[in-house]
């Protein structure tokens, strides 16, 4: 499955008695826009107060996304995975990784850890509009 950062656009209750509009970014996996703009709606419903706008879908691609119960935010990092070729050739391939984590630091921390089976160097870590990132419910038979 491919991801697709979702924006939106809504009212939401944001006071004691006040409607505001908000504007969110999600991450969702699914097959196509149309799919998971339907599985956005369904996430939502729950919060939104008067209109609800889709403003944009986009696919994105990642290496590897690192779930860290302990994490509130997300970090994208930019990772150059280094591979010696038969005939000795070094090749470098940069790839996308998303981290949960508390603070730049702490993603920081995580990804190394979590890329520590790869020859590979991190080059970049930033913090992303991402609210929540939902990965699509698998099920075998």
């Amino acid at each position: 499955m491919i991801f697709y950062e979702i924006k939106v656009k809504y009212q939401r209750q944001t006071g004691e008695d006040n409607p505001g509009n908000v504007k969110e970014s999600y991450l969702i996996e699914g097959l196509n826009c149309s799919d998971v703009e339907a599985r956005m709606m369904e996430i939502i419903k729950p919060y939104v107060f008067g209109d609800l706008e889709v403003t944009g879908c986009t696919k994105k691609q990642f290496f590897e996304i690192i779930n860290n119960p302990e994490g509130d935010r997300w970090y994208k990092g930019r990772v150059e995975l280094i591979t010696i070729e038969d005939n000795g050739k070094e090749t470098r391939k940069t790839v996308s990784v998303l981290v949960e984590a508390s603070s730049i630091a702490e993603a920081q921390k995580t990804l190394s850890h979590a890329m520590n089976s790869y020859d590979c160097e991190i080059i970049s870590i930033a913090k992303t509009p991402f609210l929540e990132v939902h990965r699509a419910i698998h099920t075998t038979d």
